[in-house]
């Protein structure tokens, strides 16, 4: 059942607590006859019991020897974590000095050669810069 079935639930049994003495008898039978009915029909309650068994040391409950492979089981969640963040830190690491190093190859080539100052007003030289960052 939902919370917001649980709450429906609660405000409607209120509100009958509230109007209990206001209600016809014949109100009052019919509501007693269903919840009879709801009752009977309600799950039963298994009587089947399950036997887990559980190994202990004596004088040590909740120790290492309990559970001995859940510090494998961390690790086992822990360490391709780790793996993932080194990966992609260093992904991030590459590309950004491979844009860094494309950057500087571009400034040293326009910075070499001799062009005119109409040539870095020129829209075409801005595409070729562009194509070339690419």
């Amino acid at each position: 059942m939902s919370t917001r079935e649980l709450n429906f639930a609660y405000k409607v049994r209120h509100a009958l607590n509230e109007n209990l003495d206001k209600l016809p008898a014949s109100t009052t039978e019919k509501l007693a006859s269903a919840r009879k009915l709801a009752l009977s029909r309600r799950k039963k309650e298994s009587r089947l019991r399950v036997f887990a068994a559980r190994h202990a040391v004596a004088g040590e409950a909740g120790s290492f020897f309990n559970e001995p492979f859940s510090w494998l089981a961390r690790m086992g969640l822990l360490v391709p974590l780790i793996v993932l963040i080194v990966g992609l830190t260093s992904i991030y690491q590459f590309e950004q000095q491979r844009r860094i190093d494309d950057t500087a190859e571009t400034d040293a080539a326009v910075l070499a050669d001799e062009l005119p100052l109409s040539a870095y007003l020129d829209h075409g030289f801005n595409a070729y810069l562009a194509s070339r960052d690419e």
